[in-house]
């Protein structure tokens, strides 16, 4: 069973299912646009067209492009200049959520995190020991 949700793009109320984020009217008008992106990129002088280049000739909206390459729609192997931001700082991925940077700094934030957290045990491990032994 669906629950009512306001359409992003038109605002009009509609059925989510969970399959489209989007009304049904919005969701033709987005297949519309994305078979005119496609045939364009099609063309062999537009496959390394940026994304940029789409939005100046097509006109369709950044975020878009970005939600097709996210879900596999538009392949970066393919299309070489498509990708879409990382959730963290924004610079242009073709795959997962974070850039290889910011997994970087993530992990060695969490190494960081885990040598305090494995320090402040030992410091206590060794005060309980030094109270234990000082009775």
């Amino acid at each position: 069973m669906g629950e009512l949700k306001h359409c992003p793009s038109c605002n009009d109320f509609f059925n989510y299912t969970g399959i489209r984020e989007v009304c049904n009217k919005c969701a033709l008008d987005e297949e519309k646009l994305y078979e005119e992106v496609y045939r364009f990129l099609r063309k062999r002088e537009n496959r390394a067209a940026t994304i940029e280049r789409i939005v100046e000739v097509i006109g369709v909206k950044k975020s878009l492009l970005h939600k097709w390459v996210r879900k596999g729609r538009l392949q970066p192997a393919t299309f070489p200049n498509l990708g879409y931001p990382c959730d963290n700082c924004g610079k242009l991925i073709t795959q997962g959520k974070l850039c290889e940077n910011c997994v970087v700094d993530l992990k060695s934030g969490l190494r960081q995190f885990d040598a305090a957290i494995e320090f402040r045990n030992k410091v206590n491990e060794h005060e309980a020991t030094y109270r234990k032994d000082r009775r």
